[in-house]
């Protein structure tokens, strides 16, 4: 399942991120609706509002269907044929959506004839792990593996679309595979645009954890034909519905528990089963000067960048607890956090359950 995840970076830096090719390949940034709506967030629960991508075709008559847009959308999909007047109180949960059952439940079965498919971004989702023999949870952070690039003098707006992949050198954004639906209220009144993140078997890599998890669009074909219901039919968009091994994650800190929690300490890999600190992987080095230059209220920022070789060295999967208060700020807990012991000798990468 997906019951929580992280979306902190600003808008215009999302829309970097998202930066795709049209149908005549021309590189292109989603453009934003509604972008007030947008709130960045390290610990966004279901019934919050997330930005996703879909088809400029659904709010533009004649529009290319290969063209994007990113909107905010509510968590936990409001079918259109609901009637009650408050959305809140529908019955049933509809925050994921299991793929094997799509078919067979109105609520799921209707937007995706009409094409309403859409990809959920996110930093990356949290997930609870069980202890067996106790009624404790270990939350866990799962994202994708990232890629050091080459890193771009400037970070803020480029001047033309040969300039994007320069500018954009930072966090690759989760994909996820949903459904959205408009809601129209009975009595009048706007629109409701809202989303269902669909799940499925988990992959090896994550069984340990929970037996279910998002369908993750690897890569940006993938993407294209989910987003592009003109030209890829839903039998063919519905066999990119499948688990990925392409994923990594690490144990973070119980704050991330209580969803009224925004801070960055939500994402800070700890170590609560093992006392050791561990070699650093291309993606956990990314992730550290990531979390250490963004912030979810502004984009620029006046802490410079750490050089590489004062980065931690620390794996996606065991670290030692951060000794500080979430009550900090999160420009503070990290510096501090960041200057803490050398590393040692790396141990087991695989979660273990107590």
């Amino acid at each position: 399942m997906c019951g929580r995840t992280s979306c902190h970076l600003p808008k215009e830096v999302l829309a970097r991120a998202c930066a795709y090719r049209d149908r005549q390949g021309q590189r292109r940034l989603p453009e934003w609706r509604d972008p007030d709506r947008y709130c960045p967030s390290y610990n966004k629960s279901p019934q919050s509002s997330s930005p996703v991508l879909l088809s400029r075709l659904h709010v533009e008559k004649g529009a290319d269907s290969s063209e994007r847009i990113i909107a905010p959308m509510r968590w936990g999909l409001v079918p259109s044929w609901f009637k009650e007047a408050d959305p809140s109180k529908l019955q049933f949960h509809t925050s994921n959506c299991r793929s094997d059952t799509i078919m067979e439940k109105r609520s799921f079965k209707v937007p995706l004839g009409k094409g309403r498919r859409c990809v959920v971004l996110a930093d990356g989702f949290y997930e609870w792990q069980r202890c067996q023999g106790t009624n404790k949870t270990q939350p866990y952070f799962i994202y994708f593996p990232q890629i050091k690039t080459e890193k771009s003098e400037s970070m803020g707006a480029a001047d033309g679309p040969e300039d994007w992949e320069k500018v954009w050198d930072n966090w690759r954004p989760l994909t996820m595979a949903g459904l959205f639906d408009c809601w129209e209220p009975p009595e009048g009144g706007d629109c409701l645009y809202s989303y269902t993140i669909i799940t499925v078997d988990s992959c090896k890599g994550l069984n340990d954890i929970h037996h279910r998890m998002p369908a993750i669009l690897d890569g940006e074909e993938a993407v294209s034909k989910w987003l592009d219901f003109g030209e890829v039919s839903a039998q063919e968009a519905l066999k990119l519905i499948r688990p990925t091994e392409n994923i990594t994650f690490h144990p973070v800190s119980s704050v991330v528990n209580n969803s009224r929690n925004n801070t960055p300490e939500c994402l800070l890999p700890v170590d609560s089963l093992v006392k050791k600190e561990l070699k650093a992987s291309g993606s956990s080095q990314k992730m550290l000067q990531w979390l250490a230059t963004k912030s979810p209220k502004k984009e620029d920022t006046e802490t410079p960048q750490k050089a590489e070789s004062d980065v931690p060295q620390w794996s996606s999967q065991f670290l030692k607890k951060s000794p500080f208060s979430p009550r900090r700020g999160g420009a503070d807990l990290l510096k501090r956090w960041l200057k803490r012991e050398e590393e040692e000798e790396p141990v087991a990468k695989r979660p273990h359950t107590q």
